[in-house]
């Protein structure tokens, strides 16, 4: 497949969103894993931020992709002993269309709008093993969301390859069945990151369909560690599907592609680099999420640089934040 039609060389010079460094802000340390699509008129962004105690997820809307507002936050920690009670990360939301030619907008299932989240049983950075759970609203506003009971998936009755816990999914309905795509990693202290596929036909209820990850690490590739945090659309009667490869130094951005669901053909090369130094991704460039609108293509991703010094929102040395790159120039 010639996937140079898949290029977006062109990156916008500064963060969309970035960590805000202020104390109590739900983004304090970092804003992460964009997901962009369409609605009333307007484009929206689920992103999720890090306060240094945990996760919570928020709505950023924008008219032209490039300029953001935070809008409102969702599933918020409560006081309840429930599996998902101490934070939680929104990854995606089920969409209308996966053809990458339609503008990505949301599809209801049972008269709902639905998102996918994750769940981390302990307050910090990732820490412990992360379960998937599902939310729902009636409200076309997006503002009232209210989440069901337990995790539909979970990594308790996985394989050794992902015991270590599941994150950072995507929904796909196809074909009468659904479809989530998730990131799940091993127990092992240098762990490594794949990506799994579950299916089902009520979305409450999902199987297992394969004996082992369905998109694996490379020997000696970009994606020697990671392969994570798949981004599904359809074009050209192809499946492709975005991702990012880690080789314990850089986040890159990769791309597969299959004429189904469960076969695919990586790319040996990264579509997406990390950039120079001193620039806004110079260290990972990383969570891919891809949209065509008037005819150009818009890559989100989470862009990460060194820390300067004086700066107080960064962690561990590290600024993170959204940042897009297109397959045209952006003006000056």
């Amino acid at each position: 497949m010639n996937i140079d039609k898949f290029k977006t060389p062109y990156k916008y010079p500064s963060f969309l969103l970035e960590a805000s460094g202020e104390k109590g802000d739900f983004s304090r340390f970092g804003i992460d894993i964009p997901f962009v699509f369409f609605h009333k008129k307007q484009f929206f962004m689920l992103c999720t931020g890090f306060n240094g105690i945990g996760y919570q997820s928020a709505f950023a809307v924008s008219d032209d992709l490039l300029h953001w507002k935070y809008r409102n936050l969702l599933l918020p920690p409560d006081q309840e002993k429930r599996w998902d009670s101490q934070n939680t990360g929104c990854a995606c939301l089920l969409k209308e269309y996966n053809d990458l030619q339609h503008l990505p907008v949301l599809k209801k299932f049972q008269n709902k709008y639905w998102m996918v989240y994750e769940s981390y049983p302990e307050n910090g950075y990732e820490a412990g093993a992360a379960q998937i759970g599902l939310a729902w609203c009636e409200d076309d506003n997006l503002l009232e969301w209210h989440r069901l009971g337990e995790p539909i998936l979970s990594w308790k009755d996985g394989d050794e390859w992902e015991r270590g816990g599941l994150y950072n999914t995507c929904l796909i309905f196809y074909n009468d069945k659904f479809y989530l795509f998730y990131n799940a990693k091993d127990q092992n202290e240098v762990w490594k990151e794949q990506i799994g596929v579950v299916v089902s036909e009520d979305m409450f209820h999902w199987k297992r369909i394969c004996d082992g990850p369905l998109l694996t690490v490379s020997e000696n590739g970009f994606d020697s560690r990671f392969v994570s945090n798949p981004y599904l659309v359809k074009t050209d009667n192809k499946w492709v599907m975005f991702y990012f490869g880690f080789d314990n130094l850089h986040a890159q951005e990769g791309i597969a592609w299959g004429k189904d669901l469960l076969h695919w053909i990586k790319s040996e090369k990264p579509i997406l680099t990390c950039g120079c130094k001193g620039e806004i991704d110079e260290i990972h460039a990383h969570k891919p999420c891809v949209i065509c609108y008037n005819g150009r293509l818009y890559h989100f991703y989470c862009g990460v640089r060194k820390a300067r010094q004086g700066e107080k929102n960064s962690i561990y040395g590290e600024v993170r934040g959204i940042c897009v790159a297109s397959s045209e120039p952006f003006e000056e």
